[in-house]
């Protein structure tokens, strides 16, 4: 860990922040912590500038954030600390203020890493899919149980909005527990020294699997004790390096599990009785979720809160109330005319596979309209992409891809959403290439008849949520 991360995390009061991207899923709930112990807290965002989504930005100002242009103007003084992205460039005016200053510039990695580590029981979810799920469930667990935790999330959870917190990715608690997801995607994995871990599952994302394999392997090995997917056998492969491991899945290899026989889904939720093979006590889950992989997810959750200290029955009791993400297979509405429309988050083959499987168990034709969270993602997935829209959509099923989510800067945009269309067509899929997502709508108001499921997929942009909620008025018209 970075010495001067450390630093600045034990005092944070003692010297102004600024977060460049303050808005992203990442930053703001860091931001929102840090603030919280005590620190003046600024940043700029592109979104901001844009004009996209500026509920949220007039809710941090609310809040006493101050936020300025992405133009560099707020960064003033070398006493502040420039918290940005490594995928934040050089030639950004901020990071070019804090040069010439002679600010100290950290990654949000390094910062909630050295929050993290300093908590007496840092709680860190690792795994290609669901971390923010399992996430939410675990900070929700020990909130339910009277734990006042700490969580840092990256997606708005459900059980802490209010009114007053309508962007609710953060909260501050008073107790040991400091909860929060663990990015494989850029390295950052390898920041942190858990009490208690997770690993949910491993698969093709961001990295190659050998590197992953490296990243996961060696993150199971910094945990006291970790819980693993049994039923995952590249998460299985690492167990024995963990010093203590706490198996869960559906399995006969799993300690925290779930019987397969008793699993009863349906469009909104799950059933399903849970058991501790150490004593062979069965208790009864009802999850307000649906989806086979949400009961993954809570199993992990169970493990991790076991590791904690929760007794299991208190826990699956917990998640009895538990309401989800915004943006993970989120119900957004029902036409008058019958078609419902789901916000999700899904943008890798894993997190895309689990939507697709869950909406299709049950009946009603399946639109899609996916935008891809990147041009690099394109070059590093497209193939496994593509078979995921080919084989998980039925032939009356469909899927129409924009052009990727694009904020500015120099990426490679040479293989974009023309080319996995063109792979899903190849692989007997059903695809349509419409440049703009406006125009995309508009085909699917047209296309769509009652009963069918419209599904709005992507990450990365914030707006997608908003654009869900336009697409079911226009159907409501």
């Amino acid at each position: 860990m970075d010495l001067t991360a450390d630093s600045f995390a034990a005092h944070p009061a003692a010297q102004p922040w600024f977060f460049c991207g303050i808005g992203g899923s990442g930053m703001l709930p860091l931001a929102l912590i840090v603030q919280g112990l005590g620190a003046h807290v600024a940043g700029s965002d592109r979104s901001r500038d844009q004009g996209r989504n500026p509920d949220k930005f007039a809710w941090l100002e609310a809040q006493g954030l101050t936020l300025f242009p992405q133009d560099g103007s707020g960064v003033v003084s070398r006493d502040q600390v420039l918290v940005a992205s490594a995928a934040i460039e050089d030639s950004v005016p901020e990071v070019i203020a804090a040069r010439a200053l002679g600010a100290v510039r950290l990654s949000r990695a390094d910062i909630l890493a050295a929050l993290v580590n300093r908590a007496p029981r840092p709680i860190a979810v690792a795994g290609t899919s669901g971390k923010s799920t399992v996430t939410a469930m675990i900070g929700w667990i020990l909130t339910a149980t009277g734990r006042d935790p700490t969580i840092v999330n990256g997606a708005v959870m459900k059980n802490f909005v209010a009114p007053a917190t309508p962007f609710a990715a953060a909260r501050i608690g008073q107790g040991a527990d400091f909860v929060a997801e663990v990015d494989e995607s850029d390295g950052s994995i390898a920041l942190y020294r858990p009490a208690i871990g997770v690993l949910g599952n491993i698969s093709l994302d961001h990295k190659s699997l050998a590197e992953l394999r490296v990243l996961f392997g060696d993150f199971v090995a910094r945990c006291g004790a970790v819980a693993i997917n049994a039923d995952d056998p590249e998460s299985l492969a690492l167990a024995p390096r963990a010093a203590r491991v706490l198996r869960f899945g559906l399995g006969a290899a799993a300690v925290i599990a779930a019987d397969p026989a008793t699993l009863r889904l349906s469009p909104t939720s799950l059933c399903a009785s849970v058991i501790d093979r150490r004593n062979g006590q069965h208790h009864a889950l009802t999850l307000p979720v649906p989806g086979r992989h949400n009961l993954m997810n809570a199993l992990a959750a169970l493990a991790a809160a076991d590791l904690a200290g929760v007794p299991l029955a208190a826990a699956v009791a917990a998640l009895g109330t538990f309401a989800g993400l915004a943006r993970r297979f989120d119900l957004i509405g029902t036409s008058p005319t019958g078609v419902t429309v789901i916000d999700d988050f899904g943008h890798n083959p894993h997190k895309i596979a689990a939507t697709l499987d869950t909406v299709r168990a049950h009946p009603g034709r399946v639109i899609v309209l996916f935008q891809p969270h990147g041009y690099g993602p394109l070059r590093q997935m497209g193939a496994e992409l593509a078979l995921v829209f080919a084989s998980r959509l039925g032939q009356d099923d469909c899927v129409f891809v924009t052009d990727p989510v694009y904020f500015g800067g120099t990426v490679d945009r040479s293989i974009g959403a023309d080319t996995l269309v063109a792979q899903i067509n190849a692989a007997h899929g059903h695809a349509h290439h419409i440049p703009a997502r406006d125009d995309a709508a508009h085909a699917i108001v047209q296309l769509a008849r009652p009963g069918d499921r419209v599904v709005i997929m992507g990450a990365r942009d914030d707006t997608l949520a908003g654009f869900a909620r336009d697409v079911l008025a226009a159907l409501s018209r």
